[in-house]
């Protein structure tokens, strides 16, 4: 009994916090069906809200905007991370600095300070024009050009590829070497090699990676709001759904329209999450 306290002790951070996360989580709920602008009573309008979003170009350019930086930066970030992972699972010395330094992108990328660094960097004087430039490439305004400035956003997606790379990491040296020397004994090329041992083995964690990835991606705001001072623009190229959310929420105090974009977001990512695990069954082997 003793012990069930203590344990219940430790526990009840975790509960005061849900306190603070599970009210707010049922009032958007009610609100997803009210008209609500905080100054007013919530009046309920049933599914009004939802109603009006599918009729609403500027949240259906937001979904569009959110869906190719998902679905373009996600695999390429994943690609890249365990491209980097099997560099540096080779054994090469100093291999704690090289994993802290590509890490460390990733835990500063969703920065502000990073994603002010990265309008410079595209910017029309940027780093990147003036190496352009040595080739005699026109300048190009990467940030100002509704068709670049979501490609400079997912460069920076790619760029923090570090936590997944961490994670593949760890499952490249669960691998036995065995299985690598026997299928080199039989011939195999490199390439049938991590085709046949390592993807298979490693496909967990590819799974978990990809997940989390996922559900990151549908959720980003920061890059969108700094690089473009909250609009979203230019021609609202760079408006992910959050920050439309944002704008609806805090900016024209609709507090109702914006929970209802919330919850659809949930429902979306709910989606998206359900769909990668029942095509798992197809590609992801647990057995080692």
């Amino acid at each position: 009994m003793r012990k069930d306290r203590a344990g219940y002790l430790f526990l009840l951070p975790w509960f005061i916090g849900m306190l603070f996360t599970i009210v707010p989580f049922f009032a958007s709920l009610y609100l997803a069906f009210t008209d609500y602008n905080l100054l007013n009573a919530p009046k309920w309008i049933g599914l009004e809200n939802f109603a009006d979003m599918f009729s609403d170009p500027v949240l259906l350019k937001s979904l569009k905007v959110t869906f190719v930086y998902t679905f373009v930066s996600v695999p390429l970030s994943l690609a890249a991370a365990l491209g980097v992972a099997m560099i540096l699972n080779r054994g090469i010395r100093g291999l704690p600095w090289y994993r802290a330094v590509f890490y460390l992108p990733s835990l500063l990328g969703a920065s502000v300070a990073v994603v002010l660094l990265w309008r410079y960097v595209f910017g029309f004087d940027g780093i990147v024009n003036a190496f352009l430039g040595w080739f005699g490439i026109d300048a190009i305004s990467w940030t100002s050009d509704p068709d670049y400035a979501l490609t400079t956003l997912i460069i920076l997606h790619i760029w923090t590829f570090g936590s997944p790379m961490v994670i593949f990491l760890a499952g490249l040296r669960q691998i036995p070497v065995m299985y690598y020397e026997a299928a080199a004994v039989d011939g195999a090329s490199k390439w049938r090699r991590f085709r046949s041992i390592t993807l298979p083995l490693l496909s967990p964690i590819i799974f978990f990676n990809l997940i989390q990835s996922l559900i990151a991606s549908f959720q980003t705001f920061t890059q969108g709001f700094v690089m473009n001072n909250g609009g979203g623009g230019p021609a609202n190229s760079t408006l992910f759904y959050n920050l439309y959310l944002y704008q609806q929420g805090f900016g024209q105090f609709n507090m109702g329209y914006a929970s209802a974009m919330a919850w659809t977001l949930l429902v979306i990512i709910a989606v998206f999450t359900a769909i990668t695990f029942f095509t798992a069954k197809y590609w992801v082997n647990y057995d080692s």
